[in-house]
């Protein structure tokens, strides 16, 4: 019990921040069902605590790899800022203890309900923002061809629906991740009391997965059918959560017959082995079994030791200011004349940003430009660049044709950039973004975490910007015009753009 208590101190020490992140993101709507896990997976490990008592204890050295792996990933996440990776590792240092101080036989008689602690774990936006959208546009395109098969005429634009006399917006409640992972712990849980072969459990649990999509796709194409001699209070208030709630139990409904299904589908359990034996193969006898305990609780509390005051003792960031603040970014480029836009307060707090500008750029033609520049000085847990890719289709701009280019820009040369055709409402946009990072143009998350790891570790900077130019696709527009205006507008801004920030360097092609 003494070893429990200290390794349980000194993994609050480690994890403080990352563990007080979590839980705090679980009073989103969309993690709330976060605060019952914990006492699932206790629950889980109190049943099985007989068995775990009759299995041989031995101390494992084989436990250490797992313990070295978790504490990299603790740097990763530290050093690069991202508090799924400091999550993973906290999961992987339990596991990791409970290996070398109880051994495999033991560890793997509760690994089931170990294997559940990622489900308490919050994804990152850009993760968050892109699984919502991927299940938001399936489930609207499946639940347009349900109406469509029930007689209603309905088509999809993005995540909207046009009925003909009303317009559906998919928003992110009802892209069904609300449900995805409390419908899989479901699955985990109903898989963990069904008595069958192994694959009928993996069977059980992959089938939440379309089940998800389906009932959810069914839930919008109701919403649908119900909205013209219901009115618009079956897509909102009490009526919208009632009916996810109603699809929640008709899928553990549909669950609980494929339980029973698959139950009369060949297949036998195979036979258990009994602690008794298990002990004789091993040899096990108490004396081997306590055999290396001090030697492997000192290494392991030591390396905790160390890793939590170098994290507390050594600052891997300096805070590099910009070269000149960017509100004295020119309004007058060529033939553009901008104007200063404001965020909110609340906003500039969710971005932790250091320094930004919003201007809205017009020329003699009446075309329009949004140039948008957020600069971090020092990008640390949950104070890093937050995604276009994140922010706009959380808005409701749907992204079309997204991919990374290198582009050809008069005066400044070869660039790569993030382009995107955006739809919303009828409305259409063309979207560039990149991520200057201390000399670096970087096009996805992955690589901002990583570099931002590396830079920490090797310049001791972590300083970066995001910049995103945004044009309005006319009606009767080509997109291929308003590409020609980005590029001719960034050979002109983009030199201005290096005045500002520090190392931002243009990559180019050599």
């Amino acid at each position: 019990m003494l070893t429990v208590v200290i390794y349980a101190l000194l993994l609050l020490l480690l994890y403080h921040d990352g563990l007080v992140y979590m839980i705090k993101s679980w009073n989103s709507k969309d993690y709330n069902y976060c605060y019952l896990v914990p006492f699932i997976i206790l629950y889980m490990i109190w049943e099985k605590r007989d068995a775990v008592k009759r299995l041989p204890k031995r101390v494992s050295p084989a436990g250490f790899l797992l313990f070295l792996a978790a504490l990299a990933l603790f740097w990763l996440g530290e050093l690069g800022g991202e508090y799924l990776t400091l999550y993973l590792s906290a999961w992987l240092m339990v596991l990791a203890l409970c290996w070398i101080h109880a051994g495999w036989a033991r560890l793997k008689e509760v690994l089931f309900p170990l294997l559940m602690i990622p489900a308490m774990f919050p994804l990152p936006s850009f993760l968050h923002s892109r699984l919502s959208l991927k299940l938001k546009l399936l489930s609207s395109q499946i639940g347009v061809e349900m109406m469509q098969l029930a007689g209603l005429s309905a088509y999809r634009e993005g995540n909207a629906i046009d009925l003909g006399f009303t317009q559906l917006q998919v928003v992110d409640a009802c892209s069904g991740l609300r449900y995805l992972f409390p419908v899989i712990i479901l699955g985990l849980l109903l898989a963990w009391i069904f008595r069958a072969p192994f694959w009928k459990r993996i069977l059980l649990v992959v089938s939440t997965l379309p089940l998800i999509v389906l009932t959810n796709s069914f839930r919008i194409a109701v919403t649908g059918l119900l909205y013209e001699p219901f009115g618009p209070q079956v897509a909102e208030g009490f009526f919208h959560d009632f009916s996810g709630w109603l699809f929640f139990m008709v899928t553990l409904a549909i669950l609980l017959v494929e339980m029973w299904l698959l139950n009369k589908l060949p297949g036998q359990l195979p036979r258990p082995v009994s602690p008794d034996t298990a002990a004789g193969k091993t040899g096990f006898s108490p004396a081997a079994g306590e055999r290396g305990r001090k030697p492997a609780l000192a290494v392991a509390v030591l390396l905790l030791l160390i890793s939590w005051s170098i994290s507390q003792g050594v600052e891997f960031r300096e805070k590099i200011p910009a070269i000149k603040p960017l509100e004295q970014f020119p309004l007058v480029i060529g033939d553009w004349r901008g104007k200063t836009q404001v965020m909110e307060k609340i906003f500039i707090d969710a971005l932790d940003l250091s320094d930004y500008f919003m201007i809205d750029y017009e020329n003699g033609s009446g075309r329009q430009i949004n140039f948008y520049t957020a600069y971090y000085e020092s990008q640390r847990k949950g104070e890093s660049i937050h995604s276009p890719a994140s922010c706009l289709t959380g808005s409701g701009w749907v992204f079309q044709g997204a991919a990374e280019q290198r582009l050809e820009i008069p005066g400044v040369g070869n660039i790569k950039v993030n382009r995107a055709f955006m739809l919303k409402n009828g409305r259409r946009q063309l979207v560039y973004y990149w991520f200057p990072q201390r000399g670096r143009n970087l096009t996805n998350a992955y690589q901002l975490k990583l570099y931002v790891f590396w830079d920490a570790l090797t310049k001791q900077r972590t300083d970066g910007a995001l910049v995103r130019l945004i044009t309005p696709v006319g009606e009767f527009e080509k997109v291929e015009d308003a590409d020609h205006r980005l590029q001719a507008f960034m050979g002109k801004a983009l030199p201005l753009l290096d005045q500002f920030l520090p190392g931002a360097r243009i990559d180019k092609i050599r």
